[in-house]
């Protein structure tokens, strides 16, 4: 075997420890390779399927020899080797791929911004009163079996019921606790609750089992009735989904690091009911669909026109990206020798195009409740993807900043204000909170959404841009929830400059979120707490949040 020219090969190797991106470490020959669907410790058949000729190269291990004690039997059949990117750590235990996104943190933060902290991957708690599922619109009574209608397709009531929300009883982590990604022993059906439940401040007759928060729906976790347990949860945590559609109008999602389409929708992510009829359905080809179940339990379905005609036809032209795999599932010699990453970011440049919408299911328009506040938002725009992370977070934010009566906030990267909405209730109408978000659409919807807070400012600009024109008065507290990149050294500077008492910062990356935790402490700011959430169970992604103060 030559030393640069692997490509397709499988080599037998002991895995290592985990790595930034859903991998873990191994050794062959004198070079690195990253091996995906293993877990530290294993001893595995790898087959490579990127090799670009340097010091290192990407590898799916494709048979186990030696299995970890923290395996299980994959809960995604999409994302195994040479499939789908969206269930990486589908095959371990909630609390083993908890403590892979730990020790992932933890090194990146030690050896990028020299800090040490103690801290544990949190779960993420299931808010209360909020429907998990897609709610059926007519028919709906306890033990009815007869087709109902979820978001204007049709199905029969007790597979919504018990669709992914079944607990196991294990318990998980009440305080602040996120949901496991993995499926747990089967249960017998409950009985479903015909007791009203509540959306937001509404009564409702709908069955309570859809309901997180609502002691009739037979459903406890952690010692708190009515409240799934958080390791129960077999899936379903993800409110939003964005799909492609290949040449032949199907529906699907992107095989991991390539511009081919898997139509294949059995991802246990999507929150019940989410997915109903579109597999059964032909869309425009080269069209993407977002799906987003709001708090209401009603599934808004938009279909998002192809991009340029230049790009889509190169991407839905026959044989684009054809299924050209060999033992294991990776790619035969011949193929290219690594992700196709020209395509990758011509397709994240036409995502964020302006392109014609057409709403098939539901209004379009996404209700969410967050603190007691009723948002409305469009189905396509920002919007947590774990159904619960937005009042986590929210709690977590108005905890952490403890804003002085009158005081003046800021917000960057607002959004749709979530974060300004909590500032402005510490700070009050004597104070005064600058939300700032780049997406105009966004700021619509923030001004929209708190036209009764006339002392939230939200305002269109880039973050970098409007901070260093704002005068010296020095902000009380600031929050910033920046991009996968990061918040960066020019916005970490200039905010420096402005020397707030307190920094929430939130990231969604650990490297980014290293990154600029040393730009902070190169700045005179030291971070004082960490918080880790399991914000997408089945992933090796999390979410992190530091204070930090001078």
């Amino acid at each position: 075997m030559s030393r640069n020219d692997w490509y397709g090969d499988i080599v037998e190797v002991r895995l290592g420890p985990p790595g930034h991106g859903g991998f873990c470490v191994a050794r062959h020959e004198g070079r690195v390779l990253f091996v995906r669907h293993g877990l530290p410790g294993e001893l595995v058949r790898a087959q490579i399927t990127e090799d670009r000729g340097g010091s290192f190269c990407r590898a799916d291990a494709v048979e186990i020899l030696s299995a970890s004690p923290d395996r299980i039997p994959a809960t995604c059949p999409v994302s195994g080797p040479g499939g789908a990117g969206c269930c990486d750590f589908s095959y371990a235990t909630p609390a083993a791929q908890r403590a892979l996104k730990a020790t992932v943190v933890a090194d990146q933060l030690r050896r990028i911004a020299g800090w040490e902290p103690e801290f544990v991957v949190e779960s993420i708690p299931l808010p209360a009163g909020v429907a998990h599922g897609v709610l059926a619109r007519t028919g709906i009574r306890p033990g009815n079996s007869s087709p109902s209608r979820i978001g204007g397709v049709a199905t029969r009531l007790p597979s919504l019921l018990l669709s992914d929300s079944q607990p196991t009883g294990s318990p998980g982590t009440q305080a602040n606790s996120r949901s496991g990604g993995t499926r747990g022993p089967a249960s017998s059906p409950r009985s479903v609750s015909g007791t009203p439940g509540r959306i937001g401040a509404v009564a409702t007759n709908l069955p309570g089992a859809l309901f997180a928060g609502t002691s009739d729906s037979g459903v406890s976790g952690a010692g708190v009735p009515g409240v799934l347990a958080a390791d129960a949860v077999a899936g379903g945590w993800r409110s939003r989904v964005r799909l492609v559609v290949d040449a032949d109008g199907r529906a699907g999602v992107h095989r991991y690091r390539s511009t081919e389409v898997i139509a294949d929708l059995r991802c246990p992510q999507p929150m019940a009911g989410a997915l109903e009829g579109i597999a059964e359905r032909t869309w425009t080809p080269g069209a993407e669909l977002v799906v987003a179940v709001d708090a209401e339990g009603m599934r808004h379905l938009v279909e998002i026109a192809p991009p340029a005609a230049d790009s889509a036809d190169r991407r839905s032209a026959p044989g684009h990206g054809r299924d050209r795999r060999g033992r294991g599932g990776a790619a035969q010699r011949g193929d290219r020798r690594g992700g196709d990453r020209g395509s990758t970011a011509a397709r994240r440049a036409a995502a964020h195009s302006v392109r014609a919408e057409r709403v098939v299911d539901g209004s379009g328009r996404a209700v969410q409740y967050v603190a007691g506040r009723r948002w409305e938002l469009s189905a396509t725009g920002f919007w947590q993807p774990h159904y619960g992370a937005a009042q986590c977070y929210s709690d977590v934010v108005a905890e952490w900043s403890d804003a002085d009566s009158g005081a003046l906030t800021w917000d960057l990267y607002s959004g749709v204000g979530v974060f300004a909405a909590r500032l402005a209730d510490q700070v009050g109408a004597e104070g005064a909170v600058h939300a700032v978000e780049f997406a105009r659409t966004a700021v619509t919807e923030a001004k929209a959404n708190l036209r009764d807070l006339p002392w939230v400012d939200s305002r269109a600009e880039r973050v970098e841009r409007w901070i260093v024109e704002q005068p010296s008065t020095a902000p009380d507290v600031v929050v910033l929830d920046p991009p996968r990149a990061g918040a960066g050294k020019e916005v970490i500077a200039a905010l420096a400059e402005r020397s707030p008492r307190r920094i929430v910062h939130i990231g969604c990356d650990p490297a980014s979120f290293a990154r600029d935790v040393s730009l902070y402490q190169a700045a005179g700011y030291r971070p004082v707490h960490l918080r880790v959430f399991d914000a997408f169970p089945g992933t090796h992604h999390v979410e992190c949040l530091a204070v930090l103060e001078r």
